[in-house]
């Protein structure tokens, strides 16, 4: 009864006197093992493959400059490579030589009216009735200023070590730029030969989002960075240009880091009144709006779009468990991650017919 007869009279899987049984819990323990080391070696090493992530990324933008090179010009891919590397080294050359003394001059006047501006927020809670405790906390947060110094001494003596790492992420990019088909070719080696076509279309589809992505990425920080600092200089705050140039390059990160880059705009506004602060928020506010409901879906048009709780979450997510390099690759890693999900899982086991990937053609 119940399948129970048959095992009473002897099931071939108990032939030879053996529990099928204990194979099973052993080949699961090694299974269990075997994910709680490899889970250890991600966690551990997350900064090589966080690094190893960003040479992809640099590869990416590599590859979409080469690419209409070798279309045009019929260069080789190496020297279409290397080309687009001349070219981005020119661009960022040519805007230190045409504005760098500028951008310097802005950036240090920046960091010389912030405590200004924080003194002039203070002083407008003091006169404020019922605002003694906030005060406090205010004070117990400004007395954390020489933590921050000690922190950017740190930082200072650690940028020489950071800058070494982006030179060897850079030239790994080059070189998955100049071959990228026989990496992606070595990593389907290590996959079953029947699953190495659609392994292939996914692998492709996650260059493409990626793709798409950093296009709207880069065109809306240059954007950005225009609309806000042209908006500070007409209102009249100081520090435009190095408030434009920090909006922009906050905007490489989605969501947090244009929240971030609004308080020292507002906290320099302060210093020229509340009104210009005001003005200043609202400022942030509008470019804001028009960043995400006009300019990228513009730009993306469907082609690297991720669903914003997911971002918001990536974010959270992967900063926490990473630290900043984390904050910095948590949208593209997200987008890469909601690729694969979407073609391996919800398409190819789910059969979700009506289910679209990033970047899927």
């Amino acid at each position: 009864m119940f399948g129970l007869g048959r095992a009473a009279q002897g099931a071939p899987a108990n032939e030879g006197g053996r529990d099928p049984w204990k194979g099973r819990l052993a080949f699961g323990a090694v299974v269990l093992v075997g994910v709680y080391f490899a889970g250890q070696l991600i966690v551990t090493l997350h900064t090589l493959w966080l690094l190893v992530f960003g040479a992809i990324l640099a590869a990416v933008v590599l590859r979409a400059l080469a690419d209409p090179i070798v279309r045009w010009f019929n260069l080789p891919d190496p020297a279409a490579v290397l080309l687009s590397l001349l070219i981005v080294i020119s661009i960022l050359a040519g805007v230190l030589t045409l504005f760098g003394a500028q951008i310097a001059e802005q950036i240090a006047a920046l960091v010389a009216v912030l405590p200004q501006g924080w003194d002039r927020v203070q002083s407008w809670i003091q006169a404020q009735p019922y605002a003694a405790q906030l005060l406090d906390q205010l004070k117990s947060l400004g007395g954390q200023t020489g933590q921050a110094l000690q922190v950017a001494q740190k930082f200072a003596v650690g940028f020489a070590s950071g800058a070494t790492t982006l030179v060897l992420v850079m030239v790994a990019g080059v070189f998955l730029a100049i071959e990228p088909a026989k990496s992606r070719e070595g990593l389907l080696s290590l996959a079953p030969k029947t699953h190495r076509p659609r392994l292939r279309e996914v692998l492709n589809s996650c260059g493409r989002a990626l793709k798409g992505w950093l296009k709207a990425q880069l065109f809306s920080m240059v954007l950005v960075g225009v609309l806000t600092g042209t908006g500070m200089a007409l209102i009249g705050v100081p520090s435009a240009v190095g408030l434009g140039l920090l909006t922009g390059v906050a905007q490489f990160v989605p969501i947090v880091g244009p929240i971030v880059s609004t308080i020292p705009a507002v906290l320099v506004g302060a210093t020229q009144g509340w009104e210009t602060a005001l003005m200043t928020l609202g400022l942030y506010v509008a470019v804001s709006q028009l960043e995400s409901n006009f300019i990228t879906p513009m730009v993306q048009k469907n082609v690297a779009n991720l669903p914003v709780v997911l971002g918001i979450f990536a974010v959270v997510g992967i900063g926490t468990l990473f630290g900043p390099l984390g904050v910095l690759f948590a949208t593209p890693l997200a987008l890469v991650l909601h690729t694969v999900i979407t073609m391996i899982y919800r398409q190819d086991i789910l059969g979700d017919e009506e289910a679209t990937a990033p970047g899927q053609t």
